[in-house]
């Protein structure tokens, strides 16, 4: 296929855009990189109909660094140290969150791949999260510039579940989430490495603010949050059979919308190792409980 024919297409004034024309199994260095460029822009793509094999898929996330293991404490899928399961059998991940922001060295990219969708609900939406850091007035972003928040793994979010889920499988899932625990304190606004944007690093396992009482830490948590989830700073995709979402964990949150009852649902991930997160200042991110999870992702 000539190297011209394909599309980047926006679906949100701010944030995601379709591609349209390429075969994620064949990219050339040259396409490859303005698919790379439109990530930086838009930091959600979504590619239609791509069918790829677990293989495929690990060598497409490959392209963007070295990859990850699937997960800290979760088991990858068989024959795939890099492959998470994402099943609706064992948990809902219906909270916005970035993923693994409770280690130092957080997933720069994040690549999910549909393996079997519902004929309704299940969508996943992403927020920008670079968007909600313009979107606070002047007071609010110099006060947030000055703030670190405390992420973890244990907390409410592995709490298992019965409402469409398996209880067995959700507590089993829980035991394994916080096998291992890390508390690590990450600037509440992250300047990206690559394009210099500040954006409100939080999300989900941010669950305290450094130097302030736990109820007031959540309130001002909680209000830039608000912010984050504004309708015009999310994008949200309904999966279709063979579909793969690719997306800037350094700059996103995502959320999966548990809207379809029993059905089941499953996807699989592949992400990419990223860096020690830095805040306005130039601070890096600090360990507070756990190791380097030098077993999980290489040291940025």
């Amino acid at each position: 296929m000539p190297e011209n024919l394909f599309d980047v297409r926006k679906i949100g004034g701010r944030i995601g855009a379709e591609v349209v024309g390429v075969d994620l199994r064949d990219l050339s260095d040259t396409v490859f990189a303005e698919i790379h460029a439109a990530l930086l822009e838009h930091k959600a793509l979504a590619f239609r109909g791509q069918d790829l094999t677990d293989a495929d898929q690990i060598a497409f996330a490959s392209r963007f660094g070295p990859l990850t293991g699937a997960h800290p404490t979760v088991p990858s899928v068989d024959g795939h140290a890099e492959v998470l399961p994402v099943d609706s059998e064992s948990g809902r991940a219906n909270h916005w969150h970035t993923d693994v922001t409770f280690v130092r060295t957080p997933p720069k990219i994040s690549t999910l791949r549909s393996l079997v969708v519902t004929p309704y609900g299940g969508d996943t939406l992403i927020a920008d999260t670079a968007g909600a850091y313009r979107d606070l007035p002047d007071e609010l972003r110099a006060f947030a510039d000055r703030l670190w928040a405390v992420h973890t793994n244990a907390y409410d979010y592995v709490r298992p579940r019965t409402d469409g889920v398996d209880p067995e499988k959700a507590a089993e899932h829980r035991r394994k989430f916080v096998s291992s625990v890390w508390k690590t304190a990450h600037p509440v606004v992250r300047v990206h490495p690559e394009t210099g944007q500040r954006n409100l690093f939080i999300g989900g396992f941010a669950q305290s603010v450094v130097g302030l009482p736990s109820h007031d830490g959540r309130t001002i948590l909680d209000l830039f949050q608000s912010y984050v989830t504004r309708p015009e700073n999310v994008f949200r995709w309904h999966w279709a059979p063979g579909d793969v979402i690719v997306f800037d964990n350094r700059t996103t949150q995502h959320y999966a919308a548990d809207d379809y009852g029993d059905l089941p649902r499953l996807l699989h991930r592949v992400t990419v190792a990223g860096d020690v997160p830095a805040g306005v200042d130039g601070a890096a991110s600090y360990l507070i409980e756990g190791d380097d999870a030098a077993h999980y992702t290489p040291a940025g």
